[in-house]
């Protein structure tokens, strides 16, 4: 019987550490998308703040038949730098994904970020865990209609900036770009993130406003209020980020070609997708895995206590 009380805990010993290493690996599952220039799918996600209750995000949702939860998932396997070939025209914001549908509606409101034609910007990319890979970005040319579905006849042949393997810090990729200067009104900032260490493509839709147009306002909460009962305000067009508490971290990653240092207008990504040192994924804490597999662990510890009692 001794033995046999041995060997019971013996097993539970070994088996608590390996299941809580598999429900904290679940963060692993997870991705990620522009929080700034804010993409359509992390607006429109539950994670997006007041965004979410805009018109665009509305119609949005019901198009798709359901919230975009997954915001930070939204990839497309064995691309392998065929965009234009696999992701159909009308369809680029979604690409091509059923899952993702309602952010392809074509329509002028959509929650949208200032930009200054021909000055720098950082793109803010929230991820959860590092890739390696080339980030590709897109404006799309002068004459652009989002009142018409983005075709890739609308963007250039090539990038205004690309960036490879920049470093994932505090929750997110931080690119530094130099914009064109022929752009005004609407635009769409398009973000390719084809991945290296895996055969994913991540696509991404930013709608922004080049000077010369006019905004959707950008709904921001403000202290004291929660989520239903929220203000919005909306943000000066020449708003500078709220700088937000960090560890000392390296400067952004400066995409090519080098961008002239010039003055920008930088609107603050929604506060639950704004990066942190634990950032979220998908609207789940990354803590919560950990968690749960510690809970699980003191179950099973509990259980085989009991069980030793019962055989006493």
């Amino acid at each position: 019987m001794t033995a046999y009380r041995t060997a019971t805990a013996a097993a539970v010993a070994v088996a608590a550490p390996l299941l809580l290493a598999t429900w904290a690996a679940g963060p692993a599952q997870a991705h990620g998308a522009p929080t700034y220039p804010v993409s359509r799918v992390a607006a429109c996600s539950p994670e997006g703040g007041s965004l979410i209750r805009t018109a665009a995000c509305k119609a949005a949702i019901a198009a798709n038949g359901a919230p975009f939860t997954a915001w930070d998932n939204l990839r497309v396997a064995g691309v392998n730098g065929r965009d234009r070939q696999v992701i159909p025209d009308g369809q680029l914001c979604s690409g091509g994904l059923a899952a993702y549908k309602g952010l392809d509606l074509a329509r002028a409101d959509w929650p949208s970020t200032r930009l200054t034609p021909g000055g720098t910007f950082t793109l803010t990319y929230s991820s959860t865990i590092p890739h390696t890979g080339t980030f590709k970005l897109y404006l799309t040319k002068p004459g652009y209609d989002p009142a018409r579905p983005l075709k890739w006849s609308d963007l250039p042949a090539q990038p205004f900036a690309t960036a490879t393997d920049p470093a994932l810090v505090n929750g997110a990729y931080r690119i530094k770009a130099t914009l064109p200067s022929d752009r005004t009104g609407r635009q769409m900032l398009y973000t390719i993130w084809q991945n290296s260490s895996t055969t994913d493509t991540y696509y991404s839709c930013s709608d922004v406003v080049m000077s010369g147009g006019r905004a959707t306002p950008t709904p921001t909460r403000q202290a004291g209020t929660s989520a239903e009962g929220a203000q919005e305000t909306t943000a000066p067009a020449e708003q500078e980020p709220t700088p937000t508490p960090t560890k000392a971290s390296p400067s952004p990653t400066t995409a090519s070609p080098t961008p002239a240092t010039t003055s920008q207008a930088e609107a603050t990504a929604p506060d639950h997708l704004a990066p942190a040192a634990d950032s979220t994924s998908g609207g789940s804490s990354a803590a919560l895995p950990l968690i749960a597999g510690g809970t699980a662990a003191l179950l099973l510890t509990a259980g085989a206590a009991v069980s030793l009692r019962r055989r006493r």
